[in-house]
């Protein structure tokens, strides 16, 4: 731990640090987290920090230079990895994009005196959304060797931990996100988007996502069609898909009911929403899913991840098999055409969002975690 008195230095290792869901959720803990510890932020893309929007203006946060997470793992390379390690009291490092600072810090813990790790796995972009690859099931057995956890918010991830990464079980962790469910209880202004209003007799299905293939777009905009004239589609987040949605929003001829406003605060965004729409191909504990749900919205989706086990029971007949576009838009169809359905559905997903995923608890089990892991090394 750092000097007695001093507040130990946190190190979080990203890949990038778009407004995805593990990004805002590691801004959640360092907001929470703010009066106990110093963070210092490495995103690998620069370019890519727009989760850090989130952060509290009061949390004691720095982005130091870190050489970068991509490359081949050569014992140089991974060395001065290792090396930037130093003067942490705790590394945290997130998914794939960060497996060879897990390497390096495998490797060379005892040479440069390095801190514990824990290692957070959220899920998997499309490159292995139809199947894990047996060659990054092989380097993470690897590489997560001298790991002081391994912590993963499904169940689904807690089982590949255990079967394909040969985990032991004392390592893994699960620990459920959560939110701070009372922040989506708020009266919507319907003015919220620039350029975008929400008028009388109009209806929102949405989604909050970042714009990659993983999260199958496109075809989300096709299960939309079939909507009445009163439903527009919003689709709100920052990628490299934006592309692809408008240009089948044209093909379909309703690119005047599709709108893509960019990023925006959830917690103000979601109770516009008359429905909310996941698409993905994998997911596994999707916070748009909770922030939905304590909206009060009831949720279209496929039944990817821990996404069946997180809605409210009324919820289920609107969990459809994966990549199932008609489905989709069947579940889609049955909610728009019944608002007292809708309505039902809304309050039993608000009723088990608040009693089971408020963002307190969460929180407590990180703290506890890390805490336990640096006083653990310091003792």
């Amino acid at each position: 731990m750092s000097a007695a008195g001093a507040k130990p230095r946190i190190l979080h290792l990203h890949s990038t640090f778009d407004a995805g869901g593990k990004e805002v959720r590691c801004v959640r803990l360092i907001n929470a987290l703010s009066r106990e510890a110093e963070h210092a932020i490495v995103s690998s893309d620069y370019e890519k920090r727009g989760a850090a929007k989130l952060l509290d203006r009061k949390a004691n946060v720095s982005w130091p230079p870190f050489p970068s997470l991509n490359g081949k793992p050569w014992p140089r390379r991974l060395a001065k990895l290792a090396a930037a390690m130093q003067n942490y009291d705790l590394i945290c490092t997130y998914n794939w994009g960060a497996m060879d600072a897990v390497l390096a810090h495998t490797l060379f813990a005892d040479a440069f005196n390095l801190p514990p790790l824990i290692h957070h796995e959220d899920g998997f972009n499309e490159d292995e959304a139809d199947g894990l690859k047996a060659s990054r099931n092989f380097y993470r057995r690897i590489a997560l060797g001298r790991t002081s956890a391994l912590v993963v918010p499904s169940r689904t991830l807690e089982t590949v931990a255990l079967r394909a990464w040969h985990q032991p079980r004392s390592r893994v962790r699960r620990i459920p996100n959560g939110i701070a469910t009372m922040d989506y209880a708020g009266k919507p202004k319907r003015d919220l988007l620039p350029g975008l209003v929400k008028r009388k007799g109009e209806l929102w299905a949405g989604t909050l996502a970042g714009l990659r293939k993983v999260k199958n777009l496109p075809a989300m905009v096709r299960a939309f069609a079939g909507l009445p004239e009163e439903w527009q589609l919003v689709i709100a987040g920052e990628g490299p898909e934006r592309g692809a949605i408008e240009e089948e929003a044209r093909r379909l001829g309703i690119e005047d009911r599709v709108h893509l406003p960019g990023f925006t605060d959830a917690a103000s965004l979601a109770p516009l929403f008359d429905i909310f729409v996941l698409s993905s191909q994998s997911e596994q504990f999707p916070i748009s899913v909770l922030e939905a749900m304590a909206a009060g919205v009831p949720v279209a989706a496929p039944a990817v991840g821990d996404v069946s086990g997180m809605v409210a029971k009324e919820n289920l007949p609107f969990i459809v098999a994966p990549e199932d576009e008609a489905a989709l838009g069947a579940a889609m169809v049955a909610l728009a055409a019944d608002p007292v359905l809708r309505t039902k559905v809304g309050m039993a997903n608000r009723a088990k969002a608040r009693e089971e995923y408020e963002e307190a608890k969460m929180v407590e089990r990180y703290k506890a975690l890390y805490w336990s892991v640096m006083e653990q090394r310091a003792g």
